[in-house]
């Protein structure tokens, strides 16, 4: 690499909007973030699945169908 051209990457401290602060690596003196791994909702268990039109029921019975074996 060539010298003095590339930002000096440094541990930095990051702070989410939920209070949550940790550790990491960076270019940037500080970062700032809305939601992190201890606020989403898809880490905390609180995201639910939004079925359109019944697609996730269409599927299920689909490939239930063609799992269960078939008796002569």
């Amino acid at each position: 690499m060539k010298p003095d051209i590339h930002p000096k990457y440094q541990p930095v401290q990051v702070h989410c909007a939920c209070g949550e602060t940790f550790t990491t690596a960076s270019t940037r003196k500080e970062l700032r973030i809305e939601i992190c791994s201890k606020c989403h909702p898809f880490f905390t268990g609180k995201q639910k699945l939004v079925d359109t039109a019944g697609r996730i029921d269409r599927f299920k019975t689909r490939y239930a169908k063609k799992a269960a074996p078939k008796a002569k």
